[in-house]
């Protein structure tokens, strides 16, 4: 039972060391470059073999890596919520791709999302993205708010001279989804319905001003603010390590005075007897 736990621990310190990781970055960016290099229908019939080759041997690793980290951790490797990830990742990848499962060839490339998971970075940009949802979708509620309202009042006013533009709520809505972007707002859009709608700027810099300018910039704060107490948390975290581990040796540390306190007066009395 020892020499299976020893066995364990091993594997899980090489699957989870530098090396290995470093080993695994590597695969991962050569199998986004192999996959990338296949959409070329030339390289494709050139290179193919090689390129399927290096696919089969990278997924193999994979393979094998997930496997150690499951004989090494058993059930604390579902704990890990980036372990899940790199497992599904992995098995997605097994999912036969013949006959009428063909299509699922294209999620080969979701191994490159894998760097994510192993590059501390952008571990801390994606935890960020996550925790920062919550956020996100209030202010994404509340764009749609403005939207909706916006898109009615467009419609009914430009609706029935500009009806490819405002002719339906639809429509309407992706107009003001191009107004909002800046993409030719000024001289594709607002310019020509003032022509015959003189107060029409009177619409459209308020709704530009609202939804470009402080709601974007909204979004923006709530992923700064995200990734600060992400980065906080992880800042805490580090601390808590250190002073776990500097208090561990500082009690090493007394307990080992407190032997040699013991062997210098037990060496002083044998002096003692022995002088008697």
């Amino acid at each position: 039972m020892k020499s299976d736990q020893s066995l364990r621990t091993r594997a899980g310190m090489w699957v989870e060391s530098k090396p290995i990781q470093y080993l695994i970055i590597t695969l991962i960016i050569l199998n986004a470059i192999t996959l990338g290099i296949a959409t070329s229908d030339a390289l494709e019939a050139q290179y193919g073999y090689w390129l399927r080759l290096v696919d089969n041997v990278v997924l193999t690793i994979f393979v094998i890596e997930i496997s150690v980290k499951l004989f090494a951790f058993r059930g604390r490797f579902f704990s890990s919520a980036w372990n899940v990830f790199d497992f599904l990742i992995v098995a997605i990848a097994l999912i036969p791709t013949s006959g009428p499962l063909e299509v699922l060839r294209v999620l080969r490339v979701l191994r490159v999302l894998r760097l994510i998971s192993l590059v501390p970075q952008l571990r801390v940009v994606a935890e960020a993205l996550l925790s920062a949802i919550p956020g996100i979708a209030s202010v994404a509620g509340l764009m749609s708010i403005i939207f909706y309202v916006f898109s009615v009042m467009s419609t009914e006013l430009f609706g029935s001279d500009y009806p490819e533009w405002f002719g339906s709520l639809g429509s309407s809505m992706y107009t003001l989804f191009q107004v909002m972007t800046l993409e030719s707002w000024s001289m594709g859009i607002v310019r020509p319905v003032m022509e015959t709608h003189t107060y029409a700027w009177a619409f459209f810099i308020p709704f530009i001003l609202i939804a470009t300018f402080t709601m974007l910039n909204l979004f923006i704060a709530i992923i700064i603010d995200a990734m600060q107490s992400v980065q906080a948390g992880k800042d805490e975290q580090d601390k808590e390590a250190i002073t776990t581990v500097v208090q561990t040796e500082h009690h090493q540390l007394s307990e080992e005075i407190k032997d040699l306190k013991q062997d210098i007066n037990e060496l002083k009395l044998l002096l003692q007897q022995s002088r008697e």
